[in-house]
């Protein structure tokens, strides 16, 4: 998901952002309903290609969280 998938994931996200900001200024409204549907389809095509994407990790659940080590769950309990 390193390559092409996470760089969609904030293509789309960008494009979202960018939509949010066109509806608050005086955009015409076939613009605005070309980039609503659009958007729809980019959203649709993003969620397949994270979900399709052939990345694979060694990780289990027993390496818990990266950021937070497993000792350090046991000794705040």
């Amino acid at each position: 998901m390193k390559n092409f998938a996470i760089k969609l994931v904030w293509f789309t996200t960008l494009f979202v952002f960018i939509f949010a900001g066109l509806c608050l200024i005086n955009t015409s409204l076939p613009v605005l309903m070309s980039l609503f549907v659009i958007g729809h389809f980019l959203i649709l095509f993003m969620v397949y290609k994270v979900l399709t994407d052939k990345y694979e990790t060694l990780k289990t659940f027993k390496n818990w969280y990266e950021d937070h080590p497993m000792e350090t769950l046991e000794e705040e309990n």
